[in-house]
């Protein structure tokens, strides 16, 4: 049940991300729910928020690469790689904005299941 909620709550966190903070609130919210009690909702909420972000950095640095690799051949690539990493770090820092959001909605949906 708790790895289900994770990755139920990874893909609300994915679609609800674009709502300030009530979107990943409101994903770590079900979460929490689906695995029922504080202490798993709050683990379950934060991987949630985790797991988009560290996916959304994979992609915009390996998407920044590759587009780099076509245009300009090595040198573009680990350029472009190398922009990707500058943009992972601004991605790094959401990811500590969905992960603490989704930690306090999932302790809080754990907590009324619980």
């Amino acid at each position: 049940m708790f790895i289900l909620s994770v990755v139920i709550g990874a893909i609300l966190m994915a679609v609800m991300a674009r709502i300030p903070i009530l979107g990943p609130l409101l994903a770590g919210f079900i979460a929490g729910l689906i695995v029922s009690g504080g202490l798993r909702g709050l683990v379950a909420g934060f991987l949630s928020g985790t797991i988009v972000a560290i996916l959304v950095a994979i992609v915009v640095m390996g998407g920044a690469a590759a587009l780099g690799g076509l245009m300009l051949g090595a040198a573009g690539a680990a350029g472009g790689g190398i922009v990707g990493g500058i943009i992972g770090m601004g991605i790094f820092i959401a990811s500590l904005y969905f992960g603490v959001l989704g930690l306090v909605g999932g302790f809080l949906g754990g907590l009324i299941t619980g």
